[in-house]
């Protein structure tokens, strides 16, 4: 199947770009650090800093979750709990980032941003719930229709009333 591939491609992409935002925000801190100009009167210095800071904690952020996505790969299950949570809000920045790329970067960082949003969209829906091998056994109807637990007990019908 294509779902363990994915998963594969998605933690590194998620891992790269960890690494990559982790970068960026140290370069832009710097920059501020050098220029020594205030902003609407805040010190330069705590830009810097906060700009490092920032990037350090985005880049973990990411890179929590392409460990989130290694692990789908690696035990080819979905992810449950934390790691199907943070994999939900990385779509969900993913797809924000994607809409202030547009304008403030360009269509390529939008691009990138939505193929980034679409493998991990991948990840959550392609390891659907499999399906559970007393649920397909004879006799039991293929499924659990009819308001039955599905645990392959015969659903009957109350007894009638006695008329004594």
């Amino acid at each position: 199947m294509v779902r363990r591939p994915v998963a594969w491609v998605a933690a590194i992409v998620l891992f790269v770009e960890a690494i990559g935002i982790a970068l960026l925000n140290w370069f832009l801190g710097v920059v501020v650090d050098r220029q020594d100009m205030s902003l609407a009167g805040l010190d330069s210095d705590s830009m810097a800093t906060s700009s490092k800071i920032a990037g350090l904690l985005f880049g973990l952020y990411f890179a929590l979750c392409g460990l989130a996505a290694l692990l789908v790969a690696l035990r080819d299950r979905a992810p449950a709990g934390f790691g199907r949570i943070l994999l939900i809000s990385a779509a969900v920045v993913h797809a924000l980032l994607g809409a202030f790329a547009v304008g403030l970067v360009g269509w390529g960082a939008f691009a990138f941003m939505m193929v980034v949003l679409g493998l991990i969209l991948l990840i959550l829906m392609a390891y659907d719930r499999r399906p559970d091998p007393a649920d397909a056994a004879p006799g039991n109807g293929g499924g659990s229709e009819g308001g039955g637990d599905g645990g392959g007990a015969p659903v009957t019908a109350p007894p009638a009333p006695s008329a004594t």
